[in-house]
């Protein structure tokens, strides 16, 4: 009675907020945030616009949502507005959004492309406001926004918590990720406008922050190559040899992290989505057996009766193994987005020491176009490969639980357990023979075909053959015995193939493909360029040596008359100069300075 009372409540249920409408609508305050913060930011250049209106002053610079290519600054925040747009996320990946009609559907992929761009555009605020150096007006737009964005999922909840197929509470388990994340991104504008405010008003700030284009863990990683290794190594706890050892001179990159937390929550809601169909097709399936249970009545047939109850016991079998291994493959796609995060630490330090042993010949040297695309595929492919390996894994599990069940628990069941155990001890029994006659082979070979060891310390004999007749006839006619063995070792070898593959699907960090084939694994090309970027531009020793110069330069050029360094900075004055005769006088300078190039000039 509960079920009817909530089904015909929510059936009548009309929310006053149209989720998709909204979407929509929130184009245009996305887009006067993204103008706004755009007429704040400065340019690095002038232009000709600055010429033809001198108002501009080098602002209308353009706007970053997020720096991908190894910033270690708001790493959590952004990480946390990813998240508030994980709902978004996953209608693009269940590709429900914009639907085509049937003639239409060879523009599918543009549809989606146009799906995702203004998905982007409406939580591009999020990012903006967080990444913006002027943080006052930053964190109100951004307070603004997300508490906008967090009032219409609320009253959309609130109006109608439950749903037509899992039942009750379904909204709030849907969106309860993404308020939770609203929720940590309004605590954070607030306290971004709180120090802000306090540093205008010249009062002590919360927390003190220098900009350098060095991080604090990268110095200390230099200083600790530098240093001469201690002669005792501490002892290592079980969790720091077995499980993860911290790192205090390694930070992951804000992209990362952002990959992490906004694959954790999609992965939470691509597993409440396929609950939610476990339930519709559980009902279809009660349906069914209900019609069977008609079937038997009416038959009076022994073998239509049997097919029946076999087909009953499949479904039971398939729902409960189904369910079940839900658990298990959820933690195994859980446990993967973390070991990425350390194979990305370990490929990472093995690259800053020049170690590159562990990469294939054909991924030592990419272009840099290719390293750059693979930076932007990096993170949407991490999650879509966490998705679809929940669903292979979870697929290839219960596969294995149906044939446990009827291998194992069903002959119990029915009384068939001495048969059982008859045919398990037969089929060990063949498996322990055949593996005894490998291993024979190989203590023959070790015994009667090698010469004596060189030496008395060698562990193995020489690979140098002896009685040669003797091992002639033993090859022949194990020959034809090999044959049929050669067929098991074949079906045993596809099948660890579709197991590992499977199960390492997920994982872009290695590749599933054969040695001489990794250039066909996209996901694991997407890989090595991700680690070529961010190697080429997060090295601790590069950005060390870079930060050196660029603070010797400082200092030179503040030792420098003011006159030589108002002419060398000409190019970043922000005095209304015209490119033309900024031109003009420097060829003038350079002429007058080497007369010698007046000869080399081209002619008009």
């Amino acid at each position: 009675m509960a079920a009817e009372a909530w089904q015909l409540k929510n059936e009548t249920c009309r929310s006053s907020v149209d989720m998709e409408l909204f979407l929509h609508c929130s184009l245009l305050p996305s887009i006067v945030i993204i103008v706004v913060l755009s007429c704040l930011e400065k340019r690095a250049r002038r232009s000709r616009l600055d010429e033809k209106w001198p108002l501009l002053n080098r602002r209308c610079g353009m706007v970053i949502p997020l720096d991908f290519a190894g910033a270690f600054s708001n790493r959590w925040s952004l990480g946390f507005a990813f998240g508030a747009t994980a709902n978004k996320v996953m209608i693009l990946f269940s590709e429900g959004y914009l639907p085509l009609p049937s003639k239409f559907r060879w523009a599918k992929a543009f549809v989606l492309l146009t799906g995702a761009l203004e998905v982007g555009l409406s939580s591009y605020p999020f990012f903006a406001c967080l990444s913006t150096n002027f943080s006052i007006v930053g964190a109100t737009l951004g307070f603004l926004y997300t508490g906008t964005w967090f009032a219409i999922i609320a009253m959309n909840i609130v109006q109608c918590p439950h749903g037509q197929i899992i039942g009750e509470y379904e909204n709030i388990i849907f969106y309860w990720p993404s308020l939770l994340c609203q929720v940590f991104l309004l605590g954070r504008f607030l306290h971004m406008f709180v120090k802000a405010s306090r540093g205008r008003l010249q009062l002590p700030p919360l927390s003190e922050e220098k900009a350098s284009v060095m991080e604090l863990h990268q110095a200390q990683y230099v200083q600790q190559l530098m240093r001469k290794p201690p002669m005792m190594q501490p002892q290592k706890s079980w969790i720091q040899r077995n499980v993860y050892e911290w790192d205090p001179y390694f930070q992951f990159p804000s992209r990362m992290i952002t990959m992490a937390v906004l694959a954790l929550i999609c992965l939470y809601m691509f597993v409440a989505n396929e609950f939610y169909v476990y339930k519709m097709v559980s009902q279809v399936l009660k349906a069914l057996k209900s019609t069977f249970d008609v079937v038997i009545v009416s038959s009076n047939t022994t073998e239509v009766v049997a097919q029946v109850e076999h087909l009953k016991d499949f479904i039971d079998i398939t729902e409960g193994v189904w369910l079940f291994t839900t658990v298990p493959a959820c933690l195994t796609s859980v446990s993967y987005v973390f070991h990425i995060l350390a194979c990305y630490r370990k490929h990472m330090k093995r690259l800053w020491a020049g170690q590159k042993q562990f990469l294939p010949l054909v991924f030592v040297r990419l272009s840099s176009s290719q390293n750059a695309a693979a930076i932007a595929r990096y993170s949407g492919w991490q999650i879509a490969y966490i998705l679809w390996g929940y669903l292979i894994v979870h697929t290839v599990q219960c596969l294995f639980g149906v044939m446990f069940m009827y291998g194992f628990v069903l002959p119990i069941k029915h009384g068939q357990g001495i048969e059982m155990l008859k045919s398990l001890g037969t089929g060990i029994l063949t498996l322990a023979v055949v593996i005894g006659l490998m291993q024979l082979q190989i203590a023959t070979a070790t015994a009667f075909f090698l010469q004596p060891k060189i030496l008395l310390t060698d562990k193995e004999k020489p690979l140098a053959l002896d009685n040669r007749k003797a091992f002639h006839n033993f090859n022949y006619f194990l020959f034809f015995y090999n044959v049929v063995l050669g067929l098991g070792a074949c079906l045993f070898r596809l099948l660890c193939s579709i197991i590992v593959g499977a199960w390492l699907i997920a994982r872009i960090d290695r590749t599933i493909m054969p040695k001489g084939y990794e250039a066909a694994d996209l996901g694991f090309r997407t890989w090595i360029g991700m680690l070529f970027m961010d190697h080429n531009h997060t090295n601790p020793t590069l950005v060390c040596f870079c930060h050196l110069l660029v603070v010797q330069t400082r200092e030179r050029q503040q030792q420098r008359p003011t006159n030589y360094l108002h002419f060398t900075n000409a190019t970043v004055t922000d005095f209304r100069v015209s490119n033309k005769a900024r031109t003009r006088w420097l060829l003038s300078y350079t002429l007058l300075n080497n007369p010698s190039l007046l000869a080399l000039r081209k002619p008009k």
